[in-house]
Formats: structure tokens, C-alpha cells, sequence
């Protein structure tokens, strides 16, 4: 079975972040979607929320796993034999830190290989960040998140 990771702290989920698992379950049997939890970073959706959301989207594909982790993907996946990970590309000055990133972890487990996909054209500019920062100026954010993610964002805005 091919199996792969998809991994971010996905805050928010973005429809980029969708075109990616949707293409991915072409050429994988299963992909888990791994919340990532980053030490560094202040989240606007908590981990388990984040969590909750994305089992909501995929509650209907019965291909896509859902899962959070605060350690190294690599070792993730090594736990849990999986032999992919796979990273979106923008055209955005990605490359240079991804490439870095998928050659430190094969460095790390080299029985896991990184699989970049490139975000749709009609995606690419979106990110997480600009998402929040749209949202947190009072701007329409839903052209660019799945409609349970703008609906959990309007909800916590209060």
C-alpha cells in the first residue's frame, strides 16, 4: 500500500492545502493529513480544532487519515511506515527551503522520500497567512478556505 504524509499546522486549511490532498489521493492508497504542531508559532485554531475540522471535510473519504504530531514529519512517518511525504510547491520562493527540508529528512530516514506537487495555478497565491491576515482586517475570506473552516473562523471571531 503507498502511503504518504501531508503535513502542516494547516491554520487554516486552506483550499491550496485541499487541491493538494485531492491530487495526492491519486497517486497514494492513503494519505494521513498531520496537523504539525510548531512550539514557534501562536495558532488562531487550536491543534484539536484544527483536528476536528479536517476529520469533518474528509469524514467521507475513507482514503485520508487525520493526525497531529509536535515532532520531527520524519519520524512521524517512520512510526507509523509511511514511505512519503508530500509537500505543495508554490511559485513563491518554496523551492529552496522545501528542497533543504525533503533533503535533511532523507538524510534523517532515508526510506522516506518527499513528493512535491505544484499548487494549482488558480492557487498558488494563497497561504495561511495571508488568509489570517485578510480575515483579521474584516476581508471576505471565503474564495480561498473550505466553507467549515470560514464557518469555525467566524465563530471564533465571536
Amino acid at each position: 500500500m503507498r502511503r504518504a504524509v501531508y503535513a502542516g499546522t494547516f491554520d487554516p486549511f486552506t483550499n491550496g492545502h485541499l487541491d493538494i490532498v485531492e491530487r495526492a489521493l491519486k497517486i497514494f492508497d492513503e494519505v494521513t493529513i498531520l496537523v504539525a504542531v510548531s512550539p514557534s508559532k501562536k495558532p488562531f485554531l487550536e491543534k484539536d480544532k484544527r483536528v476536528e475540522l479536517l476529520e469533518s471535510l474528509f469524514k467521507n473519504e475513507q482514503k485520508v487519515k487525520v493526525d497531529s504530531w509536535g515532532g520531527l514529519i520524519v519520524e512521524y512517518a517512520r512510526q507509523n511506515n509511511i514511505n512519503s511525504i508530500v509537500r505543495g510547491l508554490r511559485p513563491t520562493g518554496d523551492f529552496e527551503i522545501e528542497f533543504q527540508m525533503a533533503s535533511m529528512n532523507r538524510k534523517i530516514n532515508h526510506d522516506c522520500d518527499t513528493v512535491f506537487l505544484m499548487t494549482s495555478e488558480k492557487l498558488y497565491y494563497i497561504s495561511s497567512s495571508l488568509v489570517k491576515e485578510v480575515f483579521n482586517h474584516g476581508g471576505d475570506i471565503s474564495p480561498f478556505v473550505p466553507t467549515i473552516v470560514l464557518d469555525e473562523m467566524l465563530k471564533s471571531r465571536g
